[in-house]
């Protein structure tokens, strides 16, 4: 049986994103008006065995919650996920997913919190490589100087997300969920 990863594309407002994911929850999130070929080329590089099929059904889960996110209404994510990076990587990732809507932190908070403060670089690059956008909020990472910092979907959709959870006593209705 062929393996099979499950993409739809995402449009609300401004935003028009590609989302993918596997039966195990979802594993890719585009950049902000970056074509199709971005995710073609994720999943050739990581996931190579495996073939791409838009099902917009299979990803409505995955489509409600951004709407939501997007209309300040939810500030963390209910879904699965199914990371597909090394065991580093995960274990940044897993760090980035407990920083708070709203709040940010610098990559030498995120090696101190992995208890290896020497490794700044690595955390950068495996922050850089997160392949699951706004979901595992590596937007919530900024310079020492607090300056915004490289990010995979541009400083623009960074600095649009960060101004998106500035100020979470505005939410309207909020919905926030816990993992």
């Amino acid at each position: 049986m062929e393996k099979k990863i499950y993409w739809s594309l995402f449009i609300y407002g401004p935003w028009k994103m590609y989302l993918a994911a596997t039966v195990d929850g979802l594993c890719y999130v585009g950049s902000n008006h970056k074509g199709f070929e971005e995710l073609v080329t994720w999943v050739q590089r990581k996931l190579p065995h495996h073939l791409l099929e838009r099902d917009d059904r299979k990803l409505q889960p995955f489509v409600d919650e951004f709407t939501e996110y997007f209309q300040e209404k939810l500030t963390s994510f209910t879904f699965p996920i199914d990371f597909h990076g090394t065991p580093f990587q995960q274990s940044v990732w897993n760090v980035l997913n407990e920083i708070p809507y709203g709040c940010t932190h610098t990559y030498s908070e995120i090696a101190e919190l992995l208890q290896k403060p020497k490794s700044v670089r690595a955390v950068a690059a495996a922050i850089g490589a997160n392949p699951i956008l706004i979901t595992v909020p590596c937007h919530r990472v900024v310079g020492k100087n607090g300056k915004l910092t490289g990010f995979r979907g541009g400083l623009d959709m960074k600095e649009k997300l960060l101004d998106l959870e500035k100020e979470p006593s505005t939410l309207k209705g909020v919905i926030t969920h816990v993992k």
